[in-house]
């Protein structure tokens, strides 16, 4: 199945998937956005969890507790991302608690990605041998697993079907590995309603940036007249014009259509225009007033009013190390120990070499470029400031595993 299944839960619902390992090599899942309170060793991450080993099979057992929202799953070691395996997880609002907009007609779950021709294991082996861009990078979009409508090699596409007068809820994801995309549909503007958990001030957009890992969901009403519209996923920084398979079409299709999708594809944003991503995030605000996990307003609480207990300037940059180019944070490319930092932490506080605790600076760069396994202490319930920054010429998207954080 591609996609994989959907999660379809309720706000502190607890969720078991058992998870079979029929690949070749170790698989660990990580639940996107699944704040894994009290049980971090839950998420299927390098640090957190043994992976499960080919022929075995772990059941992952987690609350979503105090938490609505549009997120996904997917394998999260060893470039098997780039394989499929991902897939979505609604988490429903209790009945008690009413959504901040009329009920839709119905909703439709969409997984954008680039893809590879090759497979994974041979991208994998071109990244870890330093190729150039051009070996490594993607030559698809796909939704929800299909190829473009324009897509000769393709043998179906994605397709949504509406009724006239009738309003959508279309939860979007960016499940790649590579690209942002610009999405928007062919004469239909999309009203944002909710992204990765929390309610939005409603604005209506006639395209949206989502960046790899990220979730929104848009309110789409079906308001033109009864034909079939093109749906489109365009790549950010890429030069991808008219019908390029590089641009991922699906089609949004009015029940009594007969007429084909027709014209050229809705204009999007100039690809290499940074700063209109910047500002469309920056647009983005919290609806104060809607309830959410809880009956009382997300506004409730005001993070303008905490006291900082920490502050980390985390640094992203591209360094050569022992003749290989490598990402790094602060100066340091991150290694993954044989032994997970949890079960270190557990058995011997990070003892036998595993990993040395705030070995690496936090609020400057390491003064050689090394590989080492970065663990830095928090304080047990205090506020840490994150200052990410980066001087990259490339869209770098941040990942915050196991918790939510706030845009200051």
């Amino acid at each position: 199945m591609f996609p994989g299944p959907l999660i379809n839960a309720t706000t502190n619902d607890v969720i078991h998937v058992n998870v079979f390992n029929n690949i070749d090599e170790p698989l660990l899942f990580t639940w996107n956005g699944i704040e894994q309170r009290l049980n971090s060793w839950q998420d299927g991450v390098s640090g957190t969890n043994c992976p499960i080993q080919p022929g075995k099979n772990w059941t992952y057992e987690f609350q979503a507790k105090d938490q609505i929202g549009t997120f996904i799953y997917f394998p999260s070691i060893n470039f098997l991302k780039a394989g499929g395996g991902f897939g979505p997880i609604r988490v429903n609002n209790r009945p008690v608690i009413k959504i901040p907009f009329p009920k839709p007609e119905a909703e439709f779950d969409l997984l954008i990605g680039d893809w590879y021709l090759k497979s994974y294991e041979e991208i994998r082996s071109l990244i870890s041998n330093n190729s150039t861009a051009n070996d490594s990078s993607p030559d698809k979009i796909l939704m929800n697993g299909k190829g473009s409508y324009f897509d000769n090699d393709s043998r179906v596409f994605e397709s949504f079907t509406v009724t006239k007068g009738k309003t959508y809820w279309f939860r979007i994801s960016n499940v790649g590995t590579a690209w942002s995309v610009n999405f928007r549909i062919q004469n239909h503007r999309m009203v944002l309603v909710e992204t990765e958990g929390s309610y939005v001030n409603q604005m209506a957009l006639d395209s949206l940036d989502v960046h790899v890992g990220q979730s929104y969901s848009v309110l789409v009403t079906a308001d033109q007249e009864e034909q079939d519209y093109y749906i489109v996923a365009a790549p950010k920084q890429i030069n991808a014009t008219g019908t390029s398979n590089l641009i991922g079409v699906a089609v949004l299709r009015y029940g009594n259509s007969v007429i084909p999708p027709r014209g050229a594809l809705p204009p999007g944003p100039d690809p290499f225009d940074i700063q209109f991503s910047v500002n469309q995030a920056k647009s983005i605000r919290w609806n104060l007033t809607a309830g959410a996990a809880r009956p009382n307003p997300q506004g409730s609480f005001n993070v303008s009013n905490v006291t900082l207990s920490q502050s980390f300037i985390l640094q992203s940059s591209i360094v050569e190390i022992n003749g290989e180019f490598r990402y790094t944070i602060n100066n340091v490319s991150y290694v993954t120990p044989e032994t997970p930092l949890k079960l270190a932490d557990a058995f011997a506080n990070g003892g036998n070499g595993v990993y040395v605790l705030d070995k690496f600076p936090t609020n400057s760069s390491n003064v050689e470029a090394v590989n080492g396994v970065f663990v830095a202490s928090g304080i047990h319930h205090g506020w840490i400031e994150l200052v990410l920054k980066s001087d990259l010429d490339i869209i770098h998207t941040w990942h915050l595993d196991g918790y939510s954080f706030f845009v200051v």
